[in-house]
């Protein structure tokens, strides 16, 4: 009896040993696909060669990359708890803007940009609500064969032309690329933001508009954020939003 005794506890303990490794595995595959999607997310941290938040408010979820999905929140602005508060860059009107990615764009969508106009002539600690944002470009897909693609894809930089008929002003310049590989569902697209804080010089007198808020551009519903890109495969796509202003 004893011997059966023992054999029975050598069974349980090998049991044991089995699902402690079982449990060990499964806590590294999670640590794993957490990191690889950490690797996949992006963020835009410096502009015109800058250092990282030189000009560019610092947001809450910055250590992960990590996307904002719900297009209601006062997130969906800035970024997740964004500062109001950075250095402000002084571009002239016509001039480009450019904004690093770190690593680089790595899930398929489009490419969008807003700026906004501070109402008391500061910007550094105004934090962007009301109607005050104009959409000034975006790059959408593109389609051939039978097949959709995304210019944006795999870019460690983005580039921006400031309009030449913008007021003077200092201004939020907003840059957002909308991943769409699991927009499939509402609540799926995923949205990398940065703002940028400028004092444009040598603007013009052009009247920016249409004028959105955010929240408030975006709807869950909009096609442009729920849409499968993989099947059936879209023949024509609209970035979510209002019409660029031509300034």
């Amino acid at each position: 009896m004893a011997i059966k005794g023992d054999a029975y506890q050598a069974g349980i303990a090998s049991q044991t040993s089995l699902l402690s490794r079982m449990k060990i595995f499964s806590t590294i595959v999670l640590a794993v696909a957490a990191v690889q999607q950490a690797l996949a997310h992006y963020r835009f941290l410096g502009i015109n060669g800058s250092g990282d938040y030189d000009y560019i408010r610092l947001y809450q979820n910055y250590y992960s990359n990590g996307p904002i999905s719900n297009v209601t929140s006062t997130d969906i602005r800035c970024n997740l708890g964004a500062a109001t508060t950075t250095g402000t860059l002084t571009v002239a009107a016509g001039s480009t803007a450019t904004f690093s990615v770190y690593t680089s764009i790595g899930h398929p969508g489009p490419l969008l940009w807003y700026m906004a106009k501070a109402p008391s002539g500061t910007v550094n600690g105004w934090d962007g609500s009301g109607n005050v944002w104009f959409k000034i470009g975006q790059t959408g897909a593109t389609f051939s064969g039978g097949a959709m693609s995304w210019p944006s894809s795999g870019l460690t930089s983005v580039s921006i032309k400031i309009p030449s008929s913008l007021p003077s002003g200092e201004y939020l310049l907003r840059v957002e690329h909308i991943a769409l590989h699991g927009a499939g569902s509402v609540g799926g697209s995923q949205h990398y933001i940065s703002c940028a804080q400028l004092k444009v010089t040598g603007g013009g007198s052009g009247n920016p508009s249409p004028l959105v808020s955010f929240p408030g551009a975006y709807s869950p519903q909009d096609p442009g954020i729920l849409i499968n890109i993989y099947w059936p495969v879209p023949t024509s796509y609209t970035p979510p939003g209002p019409s660029v202003w031509q300034g």
